[in-house]
């Protein structure tokens, strides 16, 4: 139990700090076919300029080559940019487990094991995170932490595509700075 607790704890820390929890080559790699995976899921969404996947990782166990496990609490937002503010139009959660292989074309997501909505949620969740049902709740149940990821996320994708945003927004909220 003291083992989950500090997991728990050390995940966000890392949350609130990084965008991603990479620690090899490998899991570079499989960040960003879990990205692009993500921006697959955005299109059933309302259509936005830019579709910004935010993962938050609980666990990965990369013990068999052929069938990474990642365990995380995905989400997908689609903005459009007005002025210098990412206005998000669509987005959802996307919490679970990805199944992630090594192919010619290097890492993809091959499968996804998704908790389910409504009175399914609990049950599902417990079930497909397992021993690490506690470490998703305490990712998922936290807001501030999440958002904060998100401003971060954010903050790296602005950087990365030279847009000229400082501000994000949802609709009906007040526009927030980005970090």
């Amino acid at each position: 139990m003291k083992k989950v607790v500090f997991f728990c704890i050390v995940l966000l820390a890392l949350a609130s700090c990084q965008s991603k929890q990479a620690t090899s080559p490998a899991s570079e790699g499989y960040t960003s076919a879990i990205d692009r995976y993500l921006v697959s899921l955005g299109k059933q969404y309302a259509e936005g300029e830019h579709c910004v996947p935010v993962s938050s990782i609980v666990a990965v166990d990369e013990q068999e080559k052929a069938d990474i496990k990642v365990w995380g609490d995905f989400w997908v937002f689609n903005y459009n940019l007005v002025g210098d503010t990412l206005k998000c139009v669509s987005g959802g959660s996307h919490p679970g487990l990805m199944h992630i292989s090594q192919t010619a074309n290097g890492y993809e997501v091959t499968g996804f094991d998704q908790v389910e909505d409504g009175a399914g949620n609990l049950p599902s969740a417990q079930r497909i995170f397992g021993a690490n049902y506690e470490a998703f709740h305490a990712i998922n149940s936290n807001a501030e932490g999440r958002e904060a990821l998100r401003a971060k996320t954010l903050a790296d994708y602005v950087k990365t595509h030279q847009l000229k945003a400082t501000w994000y927004q949802d609709y009906g909220w007040p526009a927030q700075k980005l970090p």
